[in-house]
């Protein structure tokens, strides 16, 4: 957004629950001299009347109608209140990505108070915001011991993630909900997950020692009956040997190409909170089963596009890895995915037929990289003895393509 098409300057000044005393002067006198003064109805009735003061609520849906505020405003100071600290997961973070000028005036945020409530250090402890998140975000946080601050959406909040630990596996959590905090109405509720039934305020912050036998690991190759499938999934060893070729790092994009039940994909995600997934799968029962997968194993905001490569790669914003597997043979699946993958790259392609072995020792020939054949047998019965089975043998080609 150009700088001409926004305010001179936004000053989002923090207030706290307990409303104008919580401000400091000098935050009161920038409330009280400014001419345009924005935020949300709770905030603006907090603070003093001022004769000839722009009263602005924020609009709703915010991230539509923002832009045009923004606009509206353009070349005036704006006063703007928030809670607590604005930069966690508050206004100030949303109009910074806009591009708006903003200068941030904290108060206490609720993180602290919350912090100093329950006696937790901030090493000790996490903190996840499902203010207008999808809920399973909290599931990737989830490990026995861990203790978890989430920053609640609204009253309902506590009740949903209440039922989303139980059914993880992680209802012995200890579980409390902190109301309000730094009002005078302040309020704390402490319980276990499994049985919880409390009625919570619509302000408030909970907090969890996790405990229980959910699925908690990070590391690659999470177990094949983690993931709803048909059968189109790639095995846990095999999934392990792409994931540690394609290496994640946070805030990379993954390309999951033919993605089948999303193991990677998904799994690309929960090596970092900033990792991005998008999986491009033509079956739409398959491409339906990946979001359940992805909801499941805490990474929701994974991106499916149900098509068939190459032509659903056309416009996909640009990948730094890229895994195929399945339909590298097709004409121009390839061809797309070298010519779209960014310098210092990584692409991973697995075959388990002579057409696309043939295929990949093409490609091994002709832009070098690794070429590798894997081979997995498991022990089994065999009558009243124990023996190897051998899974299919996969062809995997990784190439890591040189950065300018």
């Amino acid at each position: 957004m150009s700088s001409t098409g926004v305010p001179t300057e936004i000053v989002v000044v923090g207030i706290g629950a307990d409303g104008w005393v919580s401000l400091s002067p000098s935050s009161q006198s920038l409330v009280l001299e400014a001419s345009v003064l924005w935020g949300g109805s709770r905030h603006l009735s907090l603070v003093p009347s001022v004769g000839g003061q722009v009263r602005v609520s924020w609009p709703s849906p915010l991230a539509a109608s923002l832009p045009a505020l923004l606009a509206e405003y353009a070349g005036r100071p704006v006063v703007a209140l928030a809670s607590g600290d604005p930069l966690v997961s508050g206004i100030a973070t949303t109009l910074l990505e806009y591009g708006a000028p903003v200068r941030v005036v904290p108060a206490i945020s609720s993180v602290a108070l919350a912090r100093a409530r329950m006696g937790w250090s901030s090493e000790s402890c996490e903190v996840v915001s499902l203010v207008g998140r999808p809920l399973e975000r909290l599931v990737l946080a989830l490990a026995p011991g861990r203790r978890i601050l989430v920053l609640s959406s609204d009253a309902s909040t506590p009740a949903a993630v209440a039922s989303l630990l139980t059914s993880a596996g992680w209802g012995a959590s200890s579980f409390t909900v902190l109301g309000d905090l730094g009002s005078s109405t302040e309020s704390v509720r402490s319980g276990v997950a499994s049985s919880w039934s409390v009625a919570s305020p619509a302000l408030n912050i909970i907090a969890i020692g996790v405990s229980g036998n959910g699925l908690a690991s990070w590391a690659p190759g999470l177990p094949d009956s983690a993931f709803e499938n048909d059968g189109q999934l790639t095995k846990r060893d095999l999934r392990a040997s792409a994931l540690a070729r394609l290496m994640p790092a946070p805030g990379q994009i993954l390309w999951d190409v033919g993605a089948g039940a999303g193991s990677v994909g998904i799994e690309w995600m929960r090596a970092h909170p900033t990792c991005r997934t998008i999986a491009i799968e033509s079956d739409p029962e398959r491409a339906a089963r990946i979001a359940r997968n992805a909801q499941a194993l805490g990474v929701p905001d994974l991106q499916v596009v149900e098509g068939r490569a190459p032509s659903a790669l056309s416009d996909l914003e640009a990948p730094d890895a890229i895994f195929i597997g399945g339909g590298a043979t097709r004409e121009g699946v390839l061809d797309t995915c070298l010519a779209a993958l960014k310098p210092g790259g990584r692409l991973v392609v697995h075959g388990v037929t002579l057409e696309t072995e043939t295929l990949l020792a093409k490609a091994y020939a002709d832009h070098g990289g690794e070429l590798t054949r894997i081979g997995v047998e498991t022990a089994a019965p065999v009558g009243t003895f124990t023996g190897w089975t051998p899974a299919r043998r996969v062809t995997q080609w990784a190439l890591d393509r040189a950065p300018v």
